[in-house]
């Protein structure tokens, strides 16, 4: 497991045995594992946003669109 990306509001956390890449989502303590197509589109999203745009407005934003509707609840036991 390798962090990725860390913001305020999110985490990516990086499964390289997988291939995929957790997205934990700290506001709302929910996550989403995503791996093989959506992890590589995933990665492709990232790169593709221009440098002068990259910055973690514009990163949380995106992670929010993916986390939407389909990240669970982080549940402690």
């Amino acid at each position: 497991m390798n962090l990725v990306y860390d913001s305020a509001n999110y985490a990516i956390l990086a499964y390289p045995v997988e291939e995929g890449f957790e997205l934990v989502d700290k506001l709302a303590s929910r996550s989403l594992f995503v791996q093989g197509s959506v992890a590589r589109d995933l990665r492709r999203t990232l790169d593709e946003i221009p440098a002068s745009e990259r910055d973690e407005e514009s990163i949380d934003a995106l992670l929010d669109t993916y986390c939407a509707g389909a990240a669970r609840p982080i549940v402690l036991h």
